[in-house]
């Protein structure tokens, strides 16, 4: 039997003299650990959910990467490229790649009895995928693009709000020329949809890209760009360069992070405040642990005492009180585990907690579990405070058999 394991358990379980000190000790040093890993798996998940979100919005509407001329950067105006390229729609064949779709955008404004309001028209065709949009319509739905031009549009609940504007209704959108002129053309109104990015949404109408073709003065084979969708968001430099590469050398692709790098490198800081928390949850964890280590070697003295006049050397006698702390560490870590990923799991299925959308973007809290940096989370926090838990020991070779003996 290991000597040292059998002497740590039982001062775990303490006896009957012992339990007014080390058992309140023992609990609060277990309720620190598990507080703590509960709050960083909780802030991981949620800034990773948010992160998510909030990406998975801004791509909906402009796609990973966009293939546009030199032209049209930065500018809602497009410049006509042909639609027969080499890399159109065979680019959908290389690995990594989800879909590819033509687009063009053009400013407009809706104008009604009472009001008039500027947008930017995203015309689509028979390619675009709508899985995006079909999950953030609120009423209506999407339409099918068709060789024969349809004049449904989708709108936001913003402008629909703003506009009086429901699904059914008959609008008027004029587009803006190069020349100034304003040319109108009548949409019904198919869906409303909402993001909660109200950058996004006070800004886009969604239609069908034969308009803009025909007020632009195109024709069925002129675009205003390529969208192109990738499986793995990890990836998005890499398949940006390889788009670029691939393409003709009078056209320009552009991933998501270049088009908004101000969304998204705010996004980036996110991963900052969790790893300050993290740090913090830490500290506090190995501070409780350390105290309750150094009360536990201060009750047990007079055993350390008889310990080391029997001959037991200091390092065995180290790894009685560092058992003893391991078990601290590994049960608050497995209580915050549970409790953690419960309350995780709990807001991912049924969103109990929610927020004001027009003011976090999204209206619940956002929850991503990725059970491999929970488990690097678990293990980094065991390391570190076993690991500092070697120093505190260091006081049990200090200690005199012969005063220990004494000690009261």
């Amino acid at each position: 039997m290991n000597l040292e394991y059998f002497i740590s358990k039982n001062i775990i379980k303490g006896d009957s003299h012992s339990k007014k000190i080390t058992k309140p000790i023992i609990r609060i040093s277990i309720i620190a650990i598990a507080l703590g890993l509960i709050v960083m798996i909780v802030a991981l998940s949620i800034v990773g959910g948010f992160q998510r979100e909030i990406r998975n919005k801004v791509i909906g509407f402009g796609s990973h990467v966009q293939i546009t001329s030199y032209d049209s950067q930065n500018t809602y105006e497009a410049s006509p490229i042909s639609l027969k390229q080499d890399f159109y729609p065979s680019l959908a064949d290389k690995e990594g790649v989800k879909h590819i779709q033509i687009y063009a955008t053009k400013p407009g404004i809706i104008k009604t009895k009472e009001d008039i309001y500027g947008v930017v028209v995203k015309g689509v065709g028979a390619d675009f995928d709508w899985s995006f949009f079909n999950e953030k319509i609120i009423d209506g739905s999407s339409f099918l693009i068709s060789e024969v031009k349809d004049n449904s549009i989708l709108v936001s609940n913003h402008i629909a709000t703003k506009m009086k504007l429901s699904v059914g209704d008959k609008m008027f959108l004029y587009f803006i020329q190069e020349s100034g002129q304003l040319r109108p053309k009548d949409f019904i109104i198919k869906g409303i949809y909402q993001t909660g990015l109200e950058q996004f949404d006070n800004l886009y109408v969604i239609a069908d890209i034969a308009h803009i073709q025909k007020r632009n003065g195109w024709d069925k084979n002129q675009v205003g760009g390529f969208e192109v969708l990738i499986d793995d968001y990890s990836k998005l430099d890499e398949m940006g360069q390889y788009v670029y590469d691939n393409i003709d050398y009078s056209l320009h692709a552009t991933t998501i992070k270049e088009q908004h790098p101000d969304i998204f490198s705010w996004l980036d800081l996110q991963d900052y405040n969790v790893n300050v928390i993290i740090i913090l949850m830490i500290v506090v964890a190995v501070i409780n642990i350390i105290s309750a280590l150094l009360i536990l070697i201060l009750e047990r003295t007079n055993m350390i005492g008889i310990l080391k006049a029997l001959g037991m050397p200091n390092w065995n006698v180290r790894k009685i009180f560092l058992y003893n702390a391991i078990y601290l560490i590994v049960k608050g870590i497995i209580w915050g585990n549970v409790i953690g990923i419960s309350l995780c799991l709990l807001q991912q299925y049924f969103g109990f907690l929610t927020l004001p959308e027009e003011s976090y973007y999204v209206s619940e809290v956002p929850i991503e579990m990725n059970f491999l940096n929970i488990l690097l989370l678990n293990i980094g926090t065991l390391l570190v405070c076993v690991l500092m838990l070697l120093i505190p020991s260091y006081v049990i070779t200090k200690i005199s058999p012969v005063k220990a003996i004494r000690f009261d």
